[in-house]
């Protein structure tokens, strides 16, 4: 069992940045792939960026350009970047690895992201 705990989340202004952290608790863990997803009230959860074992990215195209989301195997952690926050960002974001099988299998209890106009 890995549990992923994310952090970083908080209360900023359009325009704004903000940097998710989501660390797994076991050491040398290495999934296909890490990623971030969010839900926002009243909305399905999307997927918003994907980093895979050999650093391969890919990104929703609404964050395109603003998200960066990258690995330090290592730290057996993964990271978002967020800048030039819009208030549509607001949600709930969620980092969750990929096994090799390609499901998601384990995911954080989630981070409160929250962009003011």
């Amino acid at each position: 069992q890995v549990q992923l705990v994310e952090s970083g989340g908080g209360l900023v202004q359009a325009g704004g940045s903000l940097r998710l952290s989501c660390a797994a608790s076991r050491s040398g863990f290495r999934p296909y792939a890490m990623a971030w997803h969010r839900q926002a009230p009243g909305k399905q959860r999307e997927l918003v960026a994907h980093i895979t074992d050999n650093g391969s990215t890919s990104y929703a195209d609404s964050v395109k350009g603003r998200f960066t989301i990258s690995r330090d195997n290592a730290r057996n952690t993964v990271y978002l970047q967020m800048n030039s926050l819009k208030p549509e960002d607001t949600a709930v974001y969620y980092c969750a690895s990929q096994g090799w099988d390609l499901r998601f299998q384990y995911w954080g209890q989630g981070t409160q992201v929250t962009v003011s106009s």
